[in-house]
C-alpha cells in the first residue's frame, strides 16, 4: 500500500513537470492566452484556449525536451506551489505578529505589521516557491511516462492522460 502511494506521488511529480513544460510551450504558440493546469498520477488537466490536437503535439514536444535535459521547463512562475508557500508564510507571520494579543483592538493595532509581513512572505515565496517545485513538487525525469490520450472534457478543459512507472 505504501509502495503504491509513493508510486502515485512520484508519477504526480512527473506529470506536474510535464504539465509545466506543456504550458511553457503552448504559451509560446498562443501568446497572450492564459493557461492553467492540475496534475495527478494519471495525467493532467489543461485549462485554456487550445484544442486537443495542439495540446497533444505540445505535450509530446514538452516530453521530448524534458528527456533531452531541459529541466527548467518543469518550473513555472504561475505554479500553485508558489502561492501556497507565500500564503502559508503569510499565515504564519500573521499569527506571530498577533501573538500575545488579548483584544481585537490590539490585533487591529498590529494590522500594519501584518500587512508588512505579508509582503515579506510574498517576496520570500517568489524565491522559495521555485526551489520547492524543483525539489518536491515536480520531477523532470519522466522515466517511462508516455502520453496515452488527449481529449476535451468540456469548453477550454483538456485531459492529458499519461502512463508511466
Amino acid at each position: 500500500m505504501l509502495t503504491q502511494f509513493l508510486h502515485h506521488i512520484n508519477q504526480t511529480r512527473r506529470n506536474h513537470a510535464l504539465e509545466h513544460a506543456t504550458i511553457h510551450l503552448i504559451g509560446r504558440k498562443r501568446p497572450g492566452k492564459a493557461f492553467a493546469g492540475h496534475s495527478n498520477p494519471f495525467g493532467f488537466i489543461l485549462v485554456g484556449d487550445a484544442n486537443p490536437e495542439l495540446v497533444a503535439q505540445t505535450a509530446s514536444e514538452a516530453m521530448e525536451l524534458l528527456r533531452q535535459g531541459h529541466a527548467s521547463l518543469a518550473i513555472h512562475e504561475g505554479c500553485g506551489t508558489n502561492y501556497a508557500i507565500s500564503g502559508g508564510l503569510a499565515a504564519v507571520f500573521a499569527l506571530l505578529a498577533t501573538a500575545n494579543t488579548t483584544s481585537n483592538q490590539q490585533r487591529w493595532s498590529r494590522f500594519p505589521l501584518v500587512m508588512l509581513l505579508s509582503l515579506v512572505a510574498y517576496l520570500i515565496g517568489r524565491s522559495l516557491g521555485p526551489i520547492v517545485q524543483k525539489k518536491t513538487t515536480t520531477n523532470p525525469h519522466l522515466g517511462q511516462t508516455r502520453l496515452l490520450s488527449v481529449s476535451r472534457i468540456f469548453n477550454n478543459v483538456i485531459w492529458v492522460h499519461t502512463s508511466g512507472s
